[in-house]
């Protein structure tokens, strides 16, 4: 174990990351920043061979940095019998639901399956994907002992959350603190040792099981909390009351008050997801956990109702939703990214084409519509001027983009609904969502 602390302390360690997407990718290129060689697996060849060209195909990640860490030594492989190299591993690896709401650990235990026979003495297995407590204990460390390794002894394994927020600014993966918990107390002491060197901060808990509830714990206080204000905006709707004012307002407050806004619904690989991962394990032990379960009906609900929005405005003006043409502006989950994954924005296009509506869309960030796993669309990013937004019967604002012309957009479109608030002064053509 003091040997792999030695190394792991003076940069000396070969640190492989499992996965190289949203999570992976950054983490990669903190341990190349600080001087560590890097080797990065991933199942996708092109992905790959774009990174060992020195490529990013993530829109906030540059190319420039991509090729810096190549230049220092870094490069991606899908051969994961190269992991025996390496010092530690570190799992980045997508946790999504199944079609019926339930914990899909493919991709975390087929990951950990592909290591196990590469294994060696003195080293440290990092999971980050978010997951129900007692998966780190329970799955992931009786696979490693098939090795013949114990952990604790020969091989140590933790439990560390990621905690990216993609398009902020404000934070980097260095200076958001890291949550650690280790199987035994010296799995702990060797993940600090790994976090330390390009974490500012590492927090340690008691255990891998206090570590994953943390890290639900998260998500789900956002997930309510968004379910609050979206219930909230339904019931200030029909009271003539603008939702986003009465937020604006209790904002002032400077104690016991944290602003949430509503929205269209929830998006991204989180905040949808990894509250039923909770509800699940929940189950385990005879409970129902009714706040999540219902924060999560109302969020799902929110597409429907934008929809609805959507329906009643063009009545309002004599017109049907069949046949009309909607413009979309913002397909991404949050503003300021690419990343379309579960994205409220999808679901809403099919369920307007599904009814009749012709679909179209402006989202500055994905110049064009790829495939996705349940929607695909024959789109391409659509110019915002005078004459594309005049020609819509309506344009339903979904996510707000810096870079849209909020100016131009009023101006010239007919119809706006808008889903996030972006207009503060009500208008005769604007409708709040």
């Amino acid at each position: 174990m003091q040997s792999l602390i030695a190394r792991l302390q003076t940069r000396q360690s070969l640190i492989g990351i499992l996965g190289l997407g949203y999570v992976g990718l950054p983490l990669m290129l903190r341990f190349a920043e600080v001087g560590y060689r890097v080797l990065g697996f991933d199942i996708d060849l092109a992905k790959v061979t774009r990174l060992n060209a020195g490529e990013s195909y993530i829109e906030h990640i540059p190319a420039e940095v991509i090729r810096t860490a190549v230049a220092a030594g870094f490069r991606a492989t899908t051969d994961f019998s190269r992991a025996r190299e390496c010092d530690a591993l570190i799992l980045c690896v997508p946790t999504p639901l199944n079609k019926y709401r339930e914990p899909d650990l493919s991709h975390v235990l087929d990951t950990t399956d592909s290591i196990v026979p590469h294994l060696r003495p003195g080293q440290v297995v990092s999971l980050e994907s978010t997951t129900w407590p007692g998966t780190t204990d329970e799955e992931l460390r009786p696979r490693l002992e098939r090795s013949g390794l114990q952990v604790g002894q020969d091989l140590f394994l933790v439990f560390s959350p990621e905690r990216e927020d993609p398009g902020n600014p404000k934070y980097r993966t260095r200076t958001i603190p890291k949550i650690l918990g280790g199987v035994t107390p010296a799995c702990t002491q060797v993940g600090q040792a790994l976090y330390g060197q390009v974490i500012d901060q590492v927090i340690t808990v008691s255990s891998t099981r206090a570590a994953e509830m943390t890290k639900l714990l998260e998500n789900i206080h956002r997930a309510v909390n968004i379910g609050l204000v979206n219930e909230l905006k339904i019931v200030c709707d029909r009271m003539g009351i603008d939702i986003h004012e009465v937020i604006r307002a209790a904002a002032t407050k400077p104690f016991g008050f944290t602003p949430y806004y509503p929205g269209p619904g929830l998006g991204g690989h989180c905040i949808p997801i990894d509250p039923f991962y909770l509800t699940w394990k929940a189950r385990e032990y005879g409970l129902s956990t009714r706040f999540i379960e219902l924060a999560g009906e109302v969020n799902a609900n929110m597409p429907q109702w934008v929809v609805g929005k959507v329906v009643d405005a063009l009545n309002d003006r004599g017109q049907a939703l069949k046949g009309a043409r909607i413009l979309v502006l913002g397909i991404a989950y949050k503003k300021n990214v690419d990343d379309r994954r579960e994205s409220p924005a999808i679901e809403i296009m099919e369920l307007l084409q599904h009814k009749g509506a012709s679909i179209s869309y402006s989202d500055p960030h994905v110049p064009k519509f790829i495939p996705m796993r349940k929607y695909d669309f024959d789109l391409e990013s659509t110019a915002l001027t005078p004459e594309t937004l005049a020609a819509a019967d309506c344009v339903l604002l979904i996510t707000d983009h810096d870079r849209f012309d909020y100016d131009l957009i009023k101006t010239h479109a007919r119809l706006i609904v808008d889903t996030r608030g972006r207009y503060c002064e009500p208008a005769d053509h604007i409708v709040k969502a």
